[in-house]
């Protein structure tokens, strides 16, 4: 056990090493020379998009990770910090698909942060500074720690650092042209400070020294001009154009044998929800033939336990059997599953606007929601008896073809590409770069409406 845990540690060890020295970390199926990063570089233009990275202590970022197996609530994370945050390989041949666990965004964004090609080390010309504080991790001595009735302290240390060494590059916008990345949904740092009895969260984003800074999180709520949500990642993370192309077509092939699939947990209460409603109608329809097109109406994989978190097979198989996935909110209104089904070619169902059409408006083009995604109101389902199955029955074949087609298109919009990867690949806007052109827009906009000048 202990040479278990000090393998862990070595471990942890190299990954921050690497983390840190870039030009290091050319994966043994992937070398690049370090002149392409150069080529790259001078071939971008950089006008407006200048970033500076905040040197900010180890305390903010690799000093938390050390803390990855501390918490007794949660699964050990100390295997999700290999390959710089994507997690341990599916399997030792695989050249794209990790245990990839969704806490790991904020390692996996400053990884490649890092090879971003306009950076600079003059924070007076940046458009945007990048504060690489790994505010999720942080956050769990509050959340599950021995810090959880101290919750409105959480970034109170970052702010006086920020404050206090070089403040000219906190002053010069107060703020306002920072940005942080956030790897859980802003509800969890959202504790107003006046509560008298802790509940769920920490107050970081209810703190006024944070106000002006952007917090991309992997759900926003629905009115903080500040806060943009930003795709889960998924466990696909293709290092070159080849690999993505390849899945892209191993998608567009796959034979689709059921109407409907519902992969997760819950729904086994007795009061109604949708995810009740789900689990009742499919389970009705599992005797039912699917009117000669389908083997099955309604598939179901059971994630309950979170079985399926760190197991992309278990549920990416029948994923790409079926044409529709139910992605009906839980305990908050975003689902992981939904980058999972739009990686598989299997057209989301939403039962609710903040699910996704009003969180990822840079990956997940609003005007465009109906020509990839079908929405049922939750209402009518629960309490009204329409019957999910019937809706998307009546849909017709061309029409879920075309669907189909917008999901494949989105795929390379959602998912985190493999740091260090091909110059094609980089040719294609991930996830990454969707998200650091709509930062620099939002920050843009922001400091002309305030009257700053970039």
């Amino acid at each position: 056990m202990a040479s278990s845990k000090q393998n862990i540690f070595i471990s942890i060890i190299i990954t921050l090493f690497l983390l840190f020295n870039p030009t290091t970390s050319q994966d043994t199926d992937n070398l690049e020379s370090s002149s392409s990063t150069t080529t790259t570089t001078t071939q971008n233009n950089c006008e407006k998009r200048w970033i500076h990275i905040r040197k900010l202590p180890p305390q903010f970022n690799l000093d938390l990770l050390a803390n990855c197996s501390e918490y007794t609530f949660l699964d050990d994370l100390c295997p999700y910090l290999a390959n710089h945050g994507l997690g341990q390989k599916t399997h030792n041949r695989s050249h794209s698909w990790y245990r990839t666990d969704p806490s790991m965004l904020e390692l996996i964004f400053h990884r490649r942060m890092l090879e971003y090609p306009c950076l600079t080390e003059d924070p007076t010309i940046a458009n945007a500074v990048y504060l690489p504080y790994y505010a999720g991790f942080d956050s769990l001595r509050y959340l599950y720690g021995p810090e959880y009735n101290s919750s409105e302290e959480h970034g109170v240390q970052l702010f006086n650092f920020l404050q206090n060494e070089n403040p000219s590059i906190w002053n010069r916008h107060s703020g306002h042209d920072h940005f942080l990345v956030m790897a859980r949904p802003a509800w969890d740092f959202s504790q107003p400070l006046d509560n008298d009895r802790h509940l769920w969260g920490t107050s970081f984003l209810e703190l006024p020294q944070f106000f002006n800074v952007t917090a991309l999180t992997i759900e926003a709520r629905a009115w903080p001009w500040q806060e943009h949500a930003v795709p889960y990642p998924t466990s696909f993370h293709p290092p070159n154009l080849a690999l993505l192309d390849s899945w892209i077509q191993r998608v567009r092939r796959s034979k689709r044998s059921s109407l409907a699939l519902f992969a997760g947990g819950g729904g086994l209460s007795s009061a109604p929800n949708i995810r009740r409603s789900i689990r009742i109608e499919c389970d009705n329809s599992s005797s039912s033939v699917g009117n000669g097109n389908y083997e099955k109406l309604c598939d179901t994989v059971d994630c309950s336990n979170g079985v399926c978190e760190h197991d992309p097979i278990r549920f990416m198989k029948p994923m790409l059997g079926a044409n529709f996935c139910l992605q009906p909110p839980g305990d908050t209104p975003t689902r992981k599953s939904t980058f999972d089904a739009i990686l598989a070619g299997c057209i989301p169902v939403f039962f609710e606007d903040l699910s996704a059409k009003s969180q990822y408006s840079w990956h997940l083009p609003e005007n465009e929601f109906e020509s990839f995604s079908v929405t049922i109101p939750k209402e009518d389902v629960v309490f009204r008896g329409l019957k999910i199955l019937d809706v998307l029955q009546r849909i017709p074949r061309a029409r879920v073809r075309r669907m189909r087609e917008k999901v494949l298109e989105l795929i390379p919009r959602v998912v985190y590409r493999k740091h260090n990867s091909s110059p094609g690949l980089r040719t294609k806007k991930d996830a990454f770069d969707l998200t650091i052109d709509g930062t620099l827009d939002k920050i843009r906009t922001r400091l002309q409406e305030l009257d700053f000048v970039l």
